[in-house]
């Protein structure tokens, strides 16, 4: 009895667009299916294999995707390649028998794929511009607003929002040209028949003359390049490398989502993700503000990282001509890998339109590390005043240790004052010098330039 409420996977409904299932739904796969074959055979008539009349009854039909039946048919065949063609050629009373003629069935199936991944990759890349044209309005909004900088998750020095921002827009850049990269080298297994030797198809055309010519022809007419050599399938490594670059496209929106769960956290409050009028932070805590979308990006980002593990060992593991242990396993890590990585961009799309920067705590933080990070150029300056650098290195390091001892405490950052009021350093510089040094807030040396500078070449190479 089958149940009234099936299980369906969330990326079947939660995760994903509508646009990317679309691309990996069955009935698409069944449409390129059909696409190959017509393709297939309007040139097998032009070297005069098929004829005009087999041919328009099959460009006839070709839209007539009936899917139900198709299923029914494999549940008695068990192939679902070859129930397809029955279904079609049931369609097609001239043209139906001579429907995958010299073909087998990974000169199809793996043809379509190639075609399903390039449209999937088009979409994550449009995906990937919006975001980074978003990311770069954000850039230049915060360019030259100071911030503390943290390394070891322990304050540091100041640089700036915009400048960090940036240094994620610039990791995303090189995801997008990855992206780019891949969806260009996509290819095709050709046509070449069972082990890759086109055997059937010289019997077709009587002789090894032709077939070169004839596959160039069929994969023109399908705007399709494909690999020189292939076997039964094409080369398993392929998949490896498109997983491994949305695997890696996943790890930099990681990175944005884990840094905004650490500054959204209450004790530094600096960023936020969107927070809805009515959202509901927690079932049991009615004052939370979780947040969810970063969560999410994590999760999901730690799901598709795993991935392309499961492509290396179909890769390793295609033995001799062919194996057909990759079979069910493409077919939930190629849809899922680019539906996770479409709702990936999707929510840091949102998460970057509605970031939300807290000035205030911001400058809270700046107030309470800052005059730390006022010790490297304090220190510089008593040099250049004639001070021995290793010597008001160890007094400045006794001073820091002390004003650490009161922030622990919760009192104001005393170090201001335990500078001014110390006479080994007041002996080099004037009040006045000292508290320029500790205002840190524009000791953030180019980063504002370097920010603005970025969003620019950003949109530069965007719109090419």
């Amino acid at each position: 009895m089958s149940s009234p409420d099936p299980y369906l996977s969330p990326f079947a409904w939660r995760y994903g667009s509508p646009a990317m299932r679309t691309i990996w739904s069955e009935h698409t796969t069944r449409r390129l299916w059909r696409q190959i074959w017509v393709a297939l055979a309007r040139v097998q008539h032009q070297y005069g294999l098929v004829s005009k009349d087999q041919l328009d009854d099959l460009v006839a039909h070709a839209g007539q995707i009936d899917l139900e039946r198709s299923l029914e048919v494999e549940a008695e065949l068990h192939h679902d390649l070859m129930a397809e063609v029955a279904v079609f050629a049931a369609q097609c009373p001239t043209g139906g028998g001579i429907i995958h003629l010299g073909a087998t069935s990974m000169d199809v199936k793996d043809n379509a794929k190639a075609l399903q991944i390039r449209q999937a990759l088009d979409l994550v890349r449009q995906r990937l511009t919006t975001l980074l044209l978003g990311l770069a309005d954000q850039i230049e909004a915060w360019a030259a607003t100071p911030c503390i900088g943290f390394t070891h998750l322990q304050p540091a020095e100041p640089t700036t929002i915009g400048y960090r921002l940036a240094a994620y827009g610039q990791d995303l850049l090189e995801d997008y040209e990855d992206l780019k990269r891949t969806r260009d080298a996509m290819r095709g297994k050709g046509f070449k028949g069972a082990v890759g030797t086109s055997a059937s198809y010289a019997e077709l055309l009587g002789g090894h003359a032709k077939t070169s010519a004839f596959e160039r022809e069929v994969l023109a007419a399908l705007e399709l390049a494909a690999w020189p050599l292939a076997n039964q399938t094409y080369p398993r490594r392929q998949d490896w490398v498109v997983l491994s670059t949305l695997a890696g496209l996943a790890s930099t929106l990681h990175r944005f989502a884990m840094d905004l769960r650490v500054l959204q956290n209450p004790l530094l409050g600096e960023w936020s993700e969107p927070f809805g009028a009515r959202q509901v932070g927690s079932s049991a805590m009615p004052f939370k503000r979780n947040p969810i979308r970063a969560e999410k990006i994590n999760s999901l980002a730690r799901y598709l990282a795993q991935l392309p593990r499961v492509a290396w060992d179909n890769a390793a593991h295609s033995l001799l001509e062919r194996t057909l242990d990759d079979s069910a396993n493409r077919r939930i890590i190629l849809p899922e890998g680019f539906l996770a990585a479409d709702e990936l961009l999707l929510v840091t799309t949102q998460l970057v339109a509605g970031l939300q920067i807290n000035e205030v705590a911001v400058g809270r933080t700046l107030d309470v590390h800052g005059p730390f990070a006022g010790i490297e150029p304090l220190l510089m300056r008593l040099v250049k005043a004639g001070a021995s650098r290793q010597e008001m290195h160890e007094v400045l390091r006794t001073l820091a240790l002390e004003a650490w001892s009161a922030v622990e405490q919760g009192a104001p950052n005393p170090l201001p004052v335990l500078v001014a009021n110390d006479s080994r350093i007041r002996g080099y510089l004037s009040s006045g010098q000292i508290a320029t040094a500790l205002d840190v807030r524009s000791y953030v040396g180019d980063a504002p330039g370097r920010a603005r500078r970025f969003a620019q070449q950003l949109r530069e190479r965007l719109c090419e």
